[in-house]
């Protein structure tokens, strides 16, 4: 099948269908073609391989033998050449290194990743999971083109913009005289023994915590715990309360583990897509107007 190579396509394609339907009229109607048009692509294609591929009778046509193999390797040639175009549009669409921040996945952040890959189904998305801290890191070093961070950020090589905003809710143990109280004041928990993630995970999100919640000091760290699942299962050990987003407290729902919101002000954390400013990506500038149109 040596001389299939430099064929036009589209004549392959037609002969594909007419190889399916034996029939011109019928093939021609699929193609959305004329009769005469197809009959016209045939022949051109008989011609460019020095051979009929079909034989014409009054109610339809037969495949000749040479017409049955062409029809045979034609299924597997276009197959090839349609994901090579997948591929090609794929490579000209980008590649986008998405990275999440652990504390913050569902909701709006879902939603727009969601929305993202309807509307651009040719990138890929590679996506990842760390701290905020990692993640800037990531961006500065090219390492991964757009993450999810827990601002404020001091990197004014990055820009970050703005996706949600969530309560910040008290843990305590369900045995723990706050766990009858509806709303907590600030005053209530100055002082008790608390379990927090490292600060360099995120040194932003961490100094925005302790100010909203000890903002008159008595921020009583008494251990670390690596996630907002480990510093829920330290607090359903009894002793130890911890301030969380409301939406990953929730959903992980420890037993052992009441959860209670603050009196006003409402203490809150916010969610922000990072990127280089300088980037070329064009996958991450359709991620970013996508989040602007959101909002």
């Amino acid at each position: 099948m040596e001389r299939l190579a430099g064929i036009d396509l589209d004549r392959l394609r037609s002969f594909q269908v007419l190889a399916a339907e034996l029939h011109f009229t019928r093939a021609a109607a699929r193609l959305h073609l004329t009769q005469p048009a197809l009959s016209q692509q045939i022949r051109a294609l008989e011609r460019q391989l020095g051979t009929p591929l079909v034989e014409r009778h009054a109610r339809g046509c037969t495949l000749t033998p040479v017409g049955a193999r062409v029809a045979a390797e034609t299924g597997r040639l276009l197959a090839e050449a349609d994901a090579a175009a997948a591929r090609i549009a794929a490579a000209a669409q980008g590649t986008l290194r998405l990275a999440y921040t652990r504390s913050a996945r569902g909701g709006r952040v879902d939603a727009l990743v969601a929305r993202f890959r309807a509307a651009y189904p040719q990138v890929e998305v590679l996506p990842s999971t760390g701290w905020t801290a990692p993640n800037v890191e990531g961006l500065l070093s090219g390492a991964i083109d757009a993450a999810f961070v827990r601002p404020p950020l001091d990197e004014p090589a990055l820009t970050c913009l703005h996706v949600d905003s969530e309560e910040l809710l008290l843990a305590v143990p369900a045995d723990h005289p706050l766990a009858a109280r509806r709303r907590i004041p600030r005053p209530a928990v100055a002082g008790l023994p608390a379990v927090m993630w490292p600060r360099e995970n995120g040194p932003g999100m961490f100094d925005r915590t302790i100010a909203q919640v000890w903002p008159a000091g008595g921020f009583t760290l008494s251990r670390h715990e690596p996630d907002d699942e480990q510093l829920l299962r330290a607090v359903a050990e009894g002793t130890l309360i911890a301030a969380v987003p409301a939406g990953r407290a929730r959903s992980l729902k420890l037993p052992g583990v009441r959860l209670r919101r603050f009196t006003d002000p409402i203490p809150t954390v916010d969610i922000a897509l990072a990127y280089p400013t300088v980037s070329t990506n064009p996958a991450v500038h359709r991620l970013a107007a996508l989040l602007r149109d959101s909002g």
